[in-house]
């Protein structure tokens, strides 16, 4: 595993932040305290999109939080101390010009170009990312 600047912000997949507030033992020990670092210093990030994809997934039954959605993603922030990197004009233009071949999948687009345009090291396991990041377009560690 990469290891990251502390002062370089540490952006997690939608499916990392899930597994990370649920508790999920796919997170090794190392990624967690990786986490867990970032936190503590303030670099914590998920993109706004991730939010969204969340609230879809629960909303079509494809997961279960046990609550409302804005409640559960209120506690959830709270809980892992992330900051979420808000969607900017910079972010929606960068996720349409995209260098390279990359998939259509627009939440995939918004996280990568979140991660670009802020300069963070993108925590994941979509191995559609990490195929682009090993092309160099930007910074990607496997969770």
């Amino acid at each position: 595993m990469r290891k990251t600047s502390d002062r370089q912000p540490l952006l997690l997949d939608t499916h990392i932040w899930l597994w990370l507030v649920l508790g999920n033992t796919t997170l090794s020990p190392g990624t967690r305290r990786m986490i867990s670092r970032a936190a503590s210093v303030g670099n914590l990030r998920i993109a706004a999109i991730t939010v969204w994809e969340i609230a879809l997934a629960a909303s079509r039954n494809r997961i279960v939080l046990g609550k409302p959605a804005i409640l559960w993603v209120e506690e959830a922030v709270a809980a892992s101390t992330v900051i979420i990197e808000p969607l900017s004009a910079s972010i929606a233009v960068e996720s349409c010009e995209l260098p390279d071949a990359f998939h259509p999948d627009p939440a995939d687009r918004l996280i990568v170009a979140t991660a670009r345009v802020t300069d963070a090291v993108l925590m994941t396991r979509d191995q559609q990312i990490l195929d682009y990041a090993a092309r160099g377009h930007l910074t990607a560690i496997i969770a």
